[in-house]
């Protein structure tokens, strides 16, 4: 926590490094939260209690508080600072693949421990001459794919593949720029994919082009680039290219539809590493409180293989893993959410857990299933 109290406290710098003049006005503040829980149960029983390779909701006969989360965001005289702090087993998904970097007598270490709690923070600028241009950097929710963190924002319980399997957060800079009232451009530059604090000398880019038509139509396409792997990798350091895609048509008031798109390649020392997915998504709102949701998605990748060996996995360590979701969802009041869902996950490989589940001479599970089936209750509520 004194981390994160230092880190505040360099945002709240950042903002007020202003002309006294500037100080005397109050700034306007705005705070936001959200608790998130549920109940699984695993058709599979896994002696373990864990449902594998989910990401957030991954425990078995067990009510989890899986997040809570608080954001404050302030704005001053042509500047806002966002401040997101996040507590309970999601953040420690969230930060799994942030990178661990050694200290010394005069230099703290780094890694997921010191960053879990912090959701997202970073400052933002918009030129007096220029408003329609947004300058920003720190730490930011990534803008890859249409899913977000809090589950109030999606139209299932659980996230897809895609979103578990590609980035959560980045940490840069990035320019934005309303060409219109549909049309917005950003450009950006980031340490890579999860990484706080980078695991390489290389920094990636990123263009991202949103359209919106309120209340009819909102489409994405994305490009992000750059050494991802870390230093000495056996792949070396190839240049890692993603495309991301996604729309949503709002075909009537009660009637969503959205599909999501996401290729990429990696020219390693082994050869070519690829992979495609692709989620499709539909969403009835039957009242004005109660919905049901029908989600599908797969994601296959493909390791570059050679006579010299073969490269490591980006996503899962398997070649497809996909999965058919339905859920239903009751929304009593305007800040609470009350979702039914069951899931079915298969893969190429034993990924998952079932039954009695062995474990190796160092206590690590064994997984011993190519598919797994889930019904679960979540409760979330916000301010």
């Amino acid at each position: 926590m004194r981390a994160l109290t230092k880190f505040s406290l360099l945002v709240s710098t950042t903002l007020v490094a202003a002309p006294l003049s500037t100080l005397a006005a109050d700034p306007e503040v705005a705070t936001s939260g959200y608790v998130e829980m549920y109940y699984q149960w695993n058709l599979g029983n896994p002696s373990n209690g864990l449902t594998n390779w989910r990401g957030f909701d991954n425990r078995h006969n067990s009510f989890t508080l899986d997040a809570v989360a608080l954001t404050t965001t302030w704005q001053d005289d042509g500047f806002t600072g966002t401040l997101g702090l996040q507590y309970g087993a999601t953040p420690r998904t969230y930060y799994a693949a942030e990178p661990a970097l050694a200290g010394a007598g005069g230099a703290s270490a780094t890694g997921a421990d010191v960053w879990q709690y912090v959701q997202q923070a970073n400052v933002a600028y918009r030129l007096p001459q220029q408003p329609k241009l947004e300058l920003a950097a720190g730490l930011f929710l990534s803008p890859i794919g249409p899913e977000g963190i809090a589950v109030r924002d999606n139209w299932n319980f659980s996230r897809s593949n895609l979103f578990f399997g590609l980035p959560f957060y980045h940490t840069g800079a990035r320019a934005k720029l309303a060409v219109s009232d549909r049309l917005s451009i950003t450009a950006a530059g980031y340490n890579g994919y999860n990484s706080v604090v980078d695991n390489n000398d290389a920094k990636s880019v990123s263009l991202q082009f949103s359209y919106a038509v309120p209340e009819q139509l909102t489409a994405s396409v994305l490009y992000f680039g750059g050494v991802e792997r870390s230093e000495g990798a056996p792949e070396g350091s190839p240049w890692r290219h993603l495309i991301d895609a996604h729309a949503t048509w709002h075909v009537t008031p009660a009637l969503s539809l959205l599909a999501h798109v996401d290729v990429g390649v990696e020219q390693t020392k082994f050869g070519r590493s690829h992979w495609e997915a692709a989620a499709l998504y539909a969403r009835y709102k039957l009242s004005s409180e109660l919905m049901v949701a029908a989600r599908g998605d797969i994601f296959r990748e493909t390791a570059a293989k050679n006579d010299d060996g073969q490269a490591g996995a980006i996503f899962f360590p398997t070649t497809q893993i996909a999965s058919a979701t339905g859920s239903l969802s009751y929304q009593p009041t305007t800040h609470a959410l009350v979702q039914l869902e069951i899931r079915h996950d298969r893969a190429d490989d034993d990924l998952f857990f079932s039954g009695d589940v062995a474990l190796t001479p160092e206590g690590n599970a064994i997984a011993n299933a190519s598919d797994q089936s889930t019904i679960s209750v979540g409760v979330t509520a916000w301010f």
